[in-house]
């Protein structure tokens, strides 16, 4: 029992992933006050949640009526993982920047925090899979979502460290990062599109011709 407790938190650890996070959430606030980024990375968390337990309560039942492959759902996060991160690469400079955060501070909690940082089609299918209904009990299926809002606390948690780091390595250090993970997001997103369409070239390959 406890070894299953660890496997699905670290599955949730590397789908959700916190640290991959904090880059994101540096460069989507800043300039902005530290109540103002408190109440993004809050609505963010939030948010994830909700997205994450629709998809833990429905998904499969949803997948299923609508006959959507997992890999679909990585190719297109990757894709929006992308533009994203080239966003953070090729970005405007940071007064229009600024301009267009403050006018739009609840949009940003929604992306690209919740989506698809935080709940990211990864997190929607790991959270899938780890509460088949044709495999685990209902009494597994609420553990796993404890593990998945701790996972989310946790995040959170981060967040408000990161306001931190951001307040001592300044604006210019921040953008700096954004560039650099920046780079680093979008080769994540190319190995997701990849996999994505290894996974979904392996299934045509093996369905038997009518």
């Amino acid at each position: 029992m406890f070894d299953s407790l660890v496997v699905q938190f670290v599955v949730l650890w590397a789908v959700i992933d916190p640290i991959g996070s904090i880059p994101v959430y540096l460069a989507k606030t800043i300039g902005l006050s530290p109540e103002d980024r408190r109440k993004i990375a809050r609505n963010a968390i939030l948010i994830s949640f909700g997205i994450l337990l629709f998809f833990l309560v429905m998904g499969q039942w949803l997948l299923e009526a609508m006959q959507i492959p997992l890999s679909a759902f990585q190719i297109a996060g990757g894709l929006v993982l992308l533009l994203f991160a080239l966003s953070m690469i090729f970005g405007e400079g940071k007064p229009d920047q600024e301009i267009k955060i403050r006018s739009n501070l609840s949009e940003l909690a929604v992306y690209p925090l919740a989506v698809p940082s935080i709940a990211s089609p990864g997190a929607m299918m790991a959270v899938v899979l780890l509460t088949d209904n044709h495999r685990y009990s209902l009494s597994d299926q609420f553990i796993t979502t404890g593990i998945m809002l701790s996972v989310l606390v946790i995040t959170y948690l981060l967040f408000l460290a990161a306001n931190r780091i951001q307040h001592l390595i300044g604006n210019a250090g921040a953008a700096i990062i954004s560039r650099v993970m920046g780079l680093i997001l979008s080769a994540v997103a190319i190995n997701n599109i990849l996999l994505g369409l290894r996974d979904f070239i392996s299934q045509v390959s093996n369905t038997p011709l009518s």
